[in-house]
């Protein structure tokens, strides 16, 4: 999915800078953020964060 960091962070509720800090795995996302980035990029949570 092409989605810049600013779009997902604005349709998650989130600021940019939390996006980049949960990229380069310097912060953890509530359950509930980790649902609503799942949902933005049609996927699930445990494919989201599996390394």
């Amino acid at each position: 999915m092409d989605i810049s960091q600013d779009e997902l962070a604005k349709k998650c509720g989130v600021s940019r800078q939390t996006i980049n800090a949960i990229e380069n795995n310097k912060y953890d996302p509530t359950l509930s953020l980790a649902f609503s980035l799942a949902r933005e990029l049609k996927t699930t949570v445990d494919s989201l964060f599996e390394q």
